[in-house]
């Protein structure tokens, strides 16, 4: 670890579980504002943003950057000529377990995707788990009810990161 007198928190956030998540709720998650509390709450020093890269987004990606999120893109796809996706699980774990794995003590994992329960296994055995961050109940994979000690909802903290119009 790089430095033992030192708590050193990384979060690896789940772009696109944690925004749709919040929008079934029916409100809108204010990035800047949440970006602010994981610095604030839990002293976060490095969040990276898992999200698939579409061309003509380049100005949200830089305002993401100005707010303090280390972007991790992955290339998306078109399905039906309609829905794009990219799914950022592999990325996900590969950063947290691999890539970033010797430079953080402690992680906090935000998704409610079931996916990740070895993830979450594996950080509890290791006891680098801080949290585990939900975007809501109603989405939540029911393979993360073993987690539950670390779990927050954002719902629970809306008053906190919502975006006002």
């Amino acid at each position: 670890m790089k430095n033992n007198k030192k708590n050193v928190v990384y979060a690896f956030i789940d772009s696109q579980n944690l925004n749709l998540g919040v929008r079934n709720l029916g409100w809108q998650l204010d990035f800047k504002k949440f970006r602010i509390y994981l610095e604030d709450k839990y002293k976060v020093e490095k969040a990276f943003l898992f999200i698939g890269f579409i061309k003509g987004n380049e100005a949200l990606y830089r305002l993401l950057k100005n707010y303090g999120y280390e972007l991790v893109f992955k290339p998306t796809v078109k399905y039906n000529n309609r829905e794009t996706k990219g799914n950022v699980d592999a990325e996900l774990v590969l950063h947290s377990v691999k890539i970033q794995y010797r430079f953080y003590n402690k992680a906090i994992i935000v998704s409610g995707d079931g996916d990740f329960y070895c993830l979450h296994a594996e950080l509890v055995k290791e006891n680098k788990l801080l949290k585990l961050i939900v975007p809501s109940r109603k989405s939540e994979s029911s393979l993360l009810h073993r987690f539950r000690e670390y779990k927050l909802y954002v719902e629970g903290i809306r008053n906190k990161v919502e975006r006002k119009r």
